[in-house]
């Protein structure tokens, strides 16, 4: 069975291009739609943690203080996802701080990655929101723990990309819905959609 990795950062601000760094990370990963692992880190950039931020998360100067060195946090991070293709909600976010954060420690970053919310957004367009706890209360989906920690949020996306692969199968006949499928769903455009869905339906039939 086809693995998918699952993860979320929680950083300092909003963009690594910025000086921004991680303060958190985790990886929920997902075989057949089970979680299988899970991996989860605090980590010490050697950067300040903005009183907003700690508002937000819950994650202090002095908790980041005590974690790993963010360099040897990302190197095992790495390891335990390995080549195994990635989702994350808002992924453009995360995927930026995944090869930010690996460039730091000279480890290549070359997993693909598709996102919730783009999906979200092609699937559902009558959410209320494709925020993530937005979609999760919508989907009536269980929350996991702290809204704004990187392993409940990534916990909880996984949940939502289960929900997101079972209406695939069982709505729109898609056999099979793996990151590959995902990738080239998420790409489409809003109105292409059910063009998209009528084809792949045909060549499955």
């Amino acid at each position: 069975m086809s693995r998918i990795a699952v993860i979320d950062f929680e950083t300092t601000g909003i963009s690594p291009g910025m000086g921004d760094r991680a303060t958190e990370v985790a990886i929920v990963l997902l075989e057949g739609g089970r979680v299988v692992d899970r991996f989860q880190s605090l980590m010490n950039a050697g950067v300040h943690i903005p009183a907003f931020i700690t508002q937000l998360t819950g994650i202090t100067n002095a908790m980041v203080a005590s974690a790993p060195p963010a360099e040897a946090v990302m190197a095992d991070a790495a390891r335990f996802v390995g080549d195994v293709p990635m989702v994350a909600h808002n992924a453009s976010f995360d995927r930026r701080y995944w090869q930010a954060e690996l460039a730091r420690c000279g480890v290549p970053a070359q997993q693909p990655f598709a996102c919730t919310v783009l999906l979200a957004r092609r699937l559902y367009p009558e959410a209320p929101s494709h925020k993530l706890g937005t979609l999760v209360d919508w989907f009536r989906l269980p929350r996991t723990g702290q809204a704004h920690r990187a392993l409940a949020d990534a916990e909880m996306a996984a949940e939502l990309l289960g929900h997101i692969q079972h209406d695939l199968r069982t709505r729109h006949a898609v056999a099979e819905p793996d990151h590959g499928f995902l990738m080239s769903l998420q790409a489409c455009s809003r109105a292409a959609v059910p063009k998209f869905m009528a084809r792949h339906a045909q060549a499955a039939a």
